[in-house]
């Protein structure tokens, strides 16, 4: 490290972000002051929702930036067409949740009881089955139709194909599904603004099951996708062409057929964070995929692109900051969008291989 500082060389670029640096952090540093020790403050309880908040936010971030480096990773170019992916998701969960809670299911106690209540475990499966499954089936489909054509091509073509692609899925989810909000119905279960009370400074904080439920599970399908990157054959196949495809070839692996199964993974983790963005918050349309997709890019590039951890630790610390920053400086709460798009600016600018660093080519995946 000290070897590092003696031959840096202070270029002007270099003292201009250095200076603008320094500014920032007193800045930020003074804010959070003022509002961490200056009238009006918030207090525990409050703290503690805006943590709750963000934790939850932040695992369906994190999620979906795991598409965003699988594809980066295998193939150095960024799916921004992953958001609306996410999107079919979850419109497909909430048609599957509207059929269940149709179909009756009868019985002595309750005549009017419906499939939703009545088997809510065996319905929220098969709800998430088939967002995720509609989302990966679109992920191969974007791969096989809007990428692989362009694959020899310079990479600003395919970036255009993806951008091209996201603007075709909302215009086409917007006149197939109609440009009216929906609101997913949840089993009786886990309705939301339900949950449990916890005292935090002589006040009760309530922990949602949604949120709760959301939580662990982007937790659970976190840690299966990386046992499958590290552990399993397939895994090791798609470090291998991350890596060299044209050695991965002459391994014997079937290069297209890798790619395409890692835009299948990429789609089940956003089709499954649809799903529970549906729950958790209700209200969807069209749109839904667009601000979480570029979030969740951020949050990509913030813990590192191509960096399977760094996407998990990028969504949850973009989350967090996103929820308490707003409250930390003072503003507005509907400023957390310019937080976490002044983030995105700042790592860009400071530190463009994010927190973890960008991986080297056989660890992208």
């Amino acid at each position: 490290m000290i070897k590092k500082l003696r031959n840096l060389k202070l270029t002007p670029g270099l003292i201009l972000r250095l200076v603008v640096g320094l500014v920032v952090l007193i800045y930020l540093g003074w804010r959070i002051y003022q509002t961490a020790f200056g009238e009006g403050t918030y207090g525990p309880d409050t703290w503690m929702r805006f943590l709750i908040a963000g934790l939850i936010v932040g695992g369906m971030y994190a999620l979906i930036a795991i598409g965003y480096t699988l594809v980066y990773g295998t193939l150095f170019m960024i799916n921004f067409a992953h958001g609306e992916v996410m999107m079919l998701g979850t419109y497909a969960g909430y048609f599957a949740l509207e059929a269940f809670a149709s179909l009756p299911a009868p019985t002595a106690a309750d005549p009017n009881l419906n499939f939703l209540n009545a088997q809510p475990v065996i319905a929220l499966i098969l709800t998430f089955v088939a967002g995720a499954g509609v989302s990966a089936l679109m992920g191969y489909l974007l791969e096989k139709i809007a990428y692989r054509p362009l694959r020899g091509a310079p990479r600003l073509v395919p970036l255009i194909s993806a951008i091209g692609t996201s603007i075709f899925l909302q215009n086409a989810a917007q006149l197939l599904f109609g440009p009216q909000r929906r609101q997913y119905q949840n089993p009786d279960f886990l309705w939301r603004g339900t949950g449990w009370m916890i005292p935090v400074g002589g006040k009760d904080v309530m922990l949602t099951y949604t949120g709760l439920f959301s939580f662990v599970l982007s937790i659970l399908l976190m840690v299966g996708l990386f046992i499958l990157v590290r552990r399993t054959k397939l895994g090791k196949s798609m470090r291998a062409v991350a890596e060299n495809k044209q050695a991965a070839a002459l391994m014997g692996i079937d290069v297209d057929s890798v790619i395409s199964k890692t835009f299948i993974i990429s789609g089940i983790l956003a089709g499954s964070a649809g799903v529970m963005w549906g729950i958790h918050n209700g209200l969807f349309n069209h749109y839904v995929g667009f601000i979480p997709g570029i979030k969740a890019f951020t949050a990509a590039v913030l813990g590192g692109i191509g960096n399977i951890p760094g996407a998990m630790l990028g969504g949850m610390l973009l989350g967090l900051l996103e929820s308490l920053g707003p409250a930390l400086l003072g503003l507005d709460f509907q400023l957390k969008d310019v937080i976490a798009f002044t983030i995105l600016i700042l790592v860009l600018i400071f530190r463009p291989s994010g927190l973890l660093g960008e991986a080297l080519s056989e660890e992208k995946v």
